[in-house]
């Protein structure tokens, strides 16, 4: 473990923190009562906090307030100023608190090559490959060469359509539109050039007036995004955690009208349905699928999208797309889930298209990978504590990218120099109560095979005196 214990940063200076650990310890000891000493442990970060703390309940009949727990945001603030003079975003910690209030303090992080935890101190995903992405985020969309736009599609009467309802609106120049098509490196459809040469949606030209912008959404049917804002919805433009976005897959079947992908050099996007959804032009749609034709991305998915309409006439017009295609039903999961709810052997999970291989809790025998040695596309194997018979046979999976097993399993792997040198990332199973030290130990021990800054382990000592 990397371990430093004096800088000049308020971060690292223990009377930052010691409000943040006198009320930890002071829960502590309430929730366990003769308990006055111990470790505690969180994550403390410029946009929020996780704390094992027990709040006080408002009072019947009212909903809970800031100022029912106004002792935790000012201890909070305190080090998330620290954090934000420091350049840092997220930090986690555990202490070691005496009887007399000795405390051990441990700062833990960060590292650019992990991630932050998710509402725990131990760390997120360990970053081996700088830069690199799961597959799904890799994806770029299939050649479609025989889609045309859809017989909807008429430009002449969207723009007809739009000038009708929006007499006043100040429209996009030729040269406007043009500087948006280098801007985003893609020539826009004839649809989109229409809308815009009637709005170009810009706030300035509505004057701040709310009234005159719901009337350009209503026009076009959705919150239309300004010229100057449209973007290239492509994987980028969907951030995920590796953790997470590694188990995700992208499948498009033969009879879909819409790819499935994270994001496209294709999508453009230029509004919202006003509950976070992005609306998209789509210039690479799926075998059956129209150039040109809306699709809806939704803020609650990190892939694919979904088919609105036809065209963009068809979208403004409200005649949407009848939906059709894109059955999955016979075909064998690429992302298959084994444990007592689903899948319950690894036999019943194996294809050679299998993706993705989830292992999670199970009362039973321990599993053997052997069924799925040699697939072809396996590229994540997550695997819940306790549940493989021999971890071992993990280096047979040659074309792994990411792996998830709990601290035993990774231990046997470390021990035998056995942890495949085919991933690009890697996440470490640990209870939400488990010490964050075994488990950085071994995130060291990760990193440091392929020479990636490790975690950095922060001593502080204090006093917090006597429990009051």
């Amino acid at each position: 473990m990397v371990a430093q214990r004096s800088s000049p940063r308020s971060i690292d200076d223990f009377a930052t923190w010691e409000p943040v650990l006198q009320l930890l310890r002071a829960d502590h000891a309430k929730r366990r009562t003769a308990i006055a000493s111990g470790r505690v442990a969180g994550s403390i970060g410029r946009h929020g906090w996780s704390l094992a703390l027990q709040r006080r309940l408002p009072p019947p009949g009212r909903a809970a307030q800031i100022e029912d727990i106004q002792d935790e945001v000012d201890a909070v603030e305190r080090v998330q100023g620290a954090l934000a003079d420091a350049g840092v975003d997220t930090i986690s910690f555990t202490a070691e608190i005496s009887p007399v209030g000795k405390t051990m303090l441990h700062l833990l992080g960060p590292s650019p090559a992990v991630e932050p935890g998710i509402g725990n101190p131990h760390p997120g995903a360990l970053i081996l490959v700088e830069d690199s992405r799961p597959e799904p985020w890799r994806r770029l969309p299939d050649p479609v060469p025989g889609a045309v736009p859809a017989v909807s599609a008429d430009p002449q009467l969207l723009e007809q359509t739009l000038r009708e309802r929006l007499p006043d609106a100040i429209g996009a120049t030729e040269e406007e539109i043009a500087a948006a098509e280098v801007r985003l490196g893609v020539p826009f459809p004839a649809e989109l050039k229409a809308l815009y040469r009637v709005t170009r949606a810009r706030w300035e030209d509505w004057g701040e007036d709310y009234e005159a912008a719901e009337r350009v959404y209503a026009a076009a049917g959705c919150e239309l995004f300004a010229l100057d804002d449209l973007y290239i919805a492509d994987a980028s433009s969907r951030y995920c955690h590796w953790e997470f976005a590694a188990k995700e897959a992208v499948v498009t079947p033969p009879d879909a009208r819409v790819q499935g992908l994270v994001g496209s050099p294709g999508w453009i996007a230029f509004g919202d349905n006003g509950g976070g959804d992005r609306l998209a032009v789509d210039l690479t749609p799926g075998p059956r699928g129209h150039t040109g034709q809306i699709i809806m991305l939704s803020h609650e998915e990190d892939t694919g999208a979904e088919l609105l309409a036809d065209s963009l006439t068809d979208l403004v017009l409200n005649r949407p797309s009848e939906e059709h295609g894109d059955h999955r039903a016979d075909q064998p999961p690429v992302a298959a889930w084994v444990n007592t709810a689903s899948l319950r052997s690894i036999e019943a999970a194996a294809h050679p298209g299998l993706e993705v291989l989830s292992i999670g809790v199970w009362d039973g025998t321990p599993f053997s990978l052997a069924p799925v040695t040699g697939l072809p596309r396996l590229r994540t194997l997550t695997a819940y504590p306790g549940t493989l018979a021999d971890p071992l046979e993990i280096a047979e999976l040659t074309g792994l990218e990411f792996l998830k097993l709990g601290p035993a399993e990774w231990r046997v792997l470390l021990d035998a120099g056995a942890v495949p040198r085919s991933l690009s990332a890697a996440a470490i199973e640990a209870h939400s109560q488990q010490d964050p030290l075994p488990i950085v130990a071994i995130a060291n021990e990760i990193l440091a095979l392929w020479d990636r800054p490790r975690i950095v382990q922060t001593v502080l000592e204090g006093d917090l005196g006597p429990v009051a």
